[in-house]
């Protein structure tokens, strides 16, 4: 009886474990993929180039409201949508501007048909994991497979009875450009290239994408077909003018705007054919290259998809949580999902690469990373990056360094090699100094150096950072162009850099330049209008811009000197002078009640960069770090859930994720290029953090949470009483261990 009471209970505990939880199975991919947070639910490894994407935002159908030809659209997918016309080959997460999302693989069956408003079907039974996605084609009962590595994908298709067809569109996608080559090299393969870029206007940012697509199957069939011109005269000895045509017998090369490659099978009941496609932003050849080495012979699909869970649960468990709601886990573990998506290697595996803004091709021995979107990552993304992620940190620098002495800039808004130029700041300058002062210390400082100083000292005209910085150098403000520029959030990003810019500057022993960035941060205050009690724009005559509404701006309407935001959005973005904004105000108690107002009223815009670290600035005030705990926990319930409109508008290449991650964990990086964390009521229990000790000199960190309040009583840093609410980043990696007891107030 004993015995078998003991086996019994050994056998509850096994089946316990292996019940229990990974943090991968907390990640919901459709979380974002609605209310515009433009994630998608495909399948990509951490930080890959390659991306596997459902693509069902083109075609007439009554089953999808958004189509990417009526309206504006920067992703691949929508949730909400049910008309799939293929599946996107490299796309881009969290980005408010169109690009990439093509190489449309589509498998249908019946009778060939190579026009995407006829061969697209409605789906269900959709399924993502990370690294997996699945659905069915209802129209034609395929169940579609999709898995990736860092440069390829691997699709499984188990078709019907009859025929079956796999297409490659080559002239649709979410890109503005056009324009695609391909041919086959045997009967089983093509490879070719297609153009895509013009990323948010710019026209210039082109570039091409090569691939190579390898079927496990010899086709009964293979082709191409053209979208043909429209014909006048000439459509009398034509019958196939502005309409597909098939091409059977021809099998060299073909080019044009709307060209792709078909195959037909015969196919028996639930056969499955796999299609591998591998990319390169180098060469064909290269793109082989990454196929061969990640998907070598033998490789099976699900050994790749065991393979890239495995990749995720690794990174997902550098931070593993105990206590919380199933639901609190899951916004925190899909947050980190959605934060290592981008930047992504550019690399092939021979560590060739393109060259920023020019026509070479380049090799690396470490991570060549792209997909720098830094007016909103050098808020908190690259923060976190550093503490948990530093050798990819370190290789992201390293990335943006030889960017430099490639194009003679650091990136500001960097694509695949292309720099676009959106939105505005000199934002690389606060990351490489965050980290630096941190103690990612691995590159050369004083070339950093230098590349900051030519962009905070540069004239306009020929400053790709700041091509308004003669007014600013002269004037310590950016005046007023036009009705609506934007000139004061220009300036306002300036005065971060160059805070920035002013600290490394001392640290490096350059005093008279760490005066004059620190004087030009200050120039924020020529902005402070008393009648309003907030920034206001500046006219060229140097007098306030009228008439001045500081809520004009709040529904996406233009908005005077400010971008994608109101004055109320940018007045309090001053994270560097919290203190001399106060002054400017009234006093604390005027700046409290000011920005308490901001929420009262609903002029806090939780989608918006600049206002993001609104909440935090509370805690700079003595007696009244209540008001940050109280909000961010509200924030957080209210914007952040696991439903597909869990996150509060664009991801932002995961910038209103790390948002979460570090209000959850208890500690926020509010002023970039500071060394420094405003603290908070952490939602865990407990939160081990694994440090890499060869840049930390620990292994972990720890943060507790004791008691089941909502404010904090007492802060024990290292076991020890801590009685301020900022901490610096050395102090808090050097005590090990950080505890919150809190309270119910």
């Amino acid at each position: 009886m004993k015995k078998t009471l003991l086996t019994g209970l050994a056998l509850f505990v096994m089946l316990s474990a292996s019940a229990q939880k990974e943090p991968v199975d907390y990640v919901n991919p459709f979380v974002g993929t609605t209310n515009y947070g433009t994630t998608n639910p495909g399948a990509v490894c951490p930080q890959g180039m390659m991306s596997v994407t459902p693509f069902n935002v083109m075609g007439n159908a009554p089953e999808n409201r958004i189509n990417k030809d009526k309206q504006w659209w920067s992703t691949p997918y929508e949730f909400n949508n049910k008309y799939l016309t293929g599946f996107a080959h490299v796309n881009l997460s969290g980005v408010g501007c169109p690009e990439l999302g093509s190489l449309l693989l589509m498998p249908t069956a019946g009778e060939l048909n190579v026009n995407y408003e006829n061969y697209g079907s409605v789906y269900s039974q959709e399924t993502a994991t990370p690294g997996y996605y699945s659905n069915k084609l209802d129209k034609y009962g395929i169940k579609c497979e999709l898995t990736a590595t860092p440069r390829t994908s691997l699709a499984r298709f188990t078709f019907p009875a009859g025929q079956g067809n796999l297409l490659m569109n080559l002239g649709e996608g979410l890109t503005n450009e056009s324009g695609a080559t391909v041919r086959f090299v045997n009967e089983r393969e093509i490879e070719g290239s297609k153009l895509v870029g013009t990323f948010c206007y710019v026209p210039d940012a082109v570039f091409p994408i090569y691939f190579v697509m390898r079927i496990n199957k010899v086709p009964a069939e293979r082709g191409y077909w053209k979208k043909m011109r429209p014909m006048t005269a000439e459509a009398a000895w034509d019958n196939t003018a502005g309409k597909y045509k098939l091409y059977k017998s021809y099998t060299k090369e073909m080019s044009g705007d709307d060209v792709g490659a078909w195959f037909t099978f015969n196919t028996k009941e639930n056969e499955v054919i796999e299609v591998s496609v591998g990319v390169s932003f180098v060469s064909v050849e290269n793109a082989r290259l990454n196929l061969e080495k990640e998907q070598p012979f033998g490789t099976t699909f699900d050994k790749l998809r065991a393979d890239a869970r495995k990749r995720w649960n690794d990174d997902l468990s550098r931070m593993t949580v105990k206590g919380g709601t199933d639901e609190q886990k899951g916004v925190f573990y899909t947050a980190m999902y959605h934060t290592l998506i981008h930047p992504n290697i550019l690399q092939d595996v021979s560590g060739q690469y393109p060259q920023m803004e020019g026509d070479k091709i380049l090799t690396t021995n470490r991570n060549r990373y792209t997909v720098f979107s830094l007016w909103d990552t050098y808020r908190n993304v690259h923060q976190l990056m550093t503490l948990v992620y530093p050798e990819r940190q370190m290789d992201m620098i390293h990335s943006m360094m030889n960017m430099y002495k490639e194009h003679g800039w650091f990136p500001k808004w960097e694509l695949f090699g292309q720099e676009t130029l959106t939105m505005e700041g000199d934002p690389a300058i606060p990351v490489i100094v965050d980290s630096w002062m941190k103690g990612l210390k691995d590159f050369d400082i004083n070339l950093a150096y230098k590349a900051m100083y030519k962009s905070a000292t540069t004239q306009g005209k020929d400053n790709l950072m700041r091509p308004d910085n003669d007014d600013y150098m002269a004037k310590g403000y950016v005046p007023m162009e036009s009705q609506f520029d934007n000139s004061v959030s220009h300036a306002l990003e300036y005065y971060v850099a160059d805070h920035a810019l002013s600290t490394l500057a001392e640290a490096l022993g350059k005093k008279e330049d760490a005066k004059l960035f620190y004087k030009r941060s200050m120039g924020y205050k020529n902005y402070f209008c008393k009648d309003f009690g907030t920034l206001r724009p500046i006219t060229k005559e140097g007098k306030f811009y009228e008439p001045f509404d500081p809520k004009q701006g709040e529904n996406f309407e233009p908005s005077p000197g400010f971008h994608e935001g109101n004055a109320w959005n940018y007045t309090f973005f001053i994270p560097h002078d919290i203190k001399g904004l106060a002054k400017l105000m009234g006093g604390d108690k005027k700046f409290v009640n000011k920005l308490q107002s901001v929420f009262d009223r609903g002029n806090y815009d939780p989608t918006n960069e600049p206002n993001i670290a609104y909440p935090y600035l509370f805690s700079r005030f003595k007696g009244e770090e209540w008001r940050t705990q109280k909000l961010i926990k509200e924030l957080l319930a209210k914007h952040f859930t696991t439903k597909p409109n869990g996150i509060p508008g664009n991801d932002d290449t995961g910038t209103m994720s790390t948002w979460a991650i570090f209000s959850m964990l208890g500690f926020y990086p509010d002023c970039p290029g500071v060394p420094e964390y405003t603290l908070t009521t952490p939602t865990f229990d407990e939160v081990e953090i694994k440090l890499d000790s060869k840049y930390w000199g620990k292994d972990k960190l720890i943060i507790k949470k004791e008691g089941n309040g909502d404010y904090i009583k007492e802060i024990k840093l290292g076991g020890k009483k801590y009685n301020k609410y900022l901490i610096t980043h050395e102090d808090l990696i050097n005590a090990g261990e950080i505890t919150f007891v809190t309270t119910t107030r």
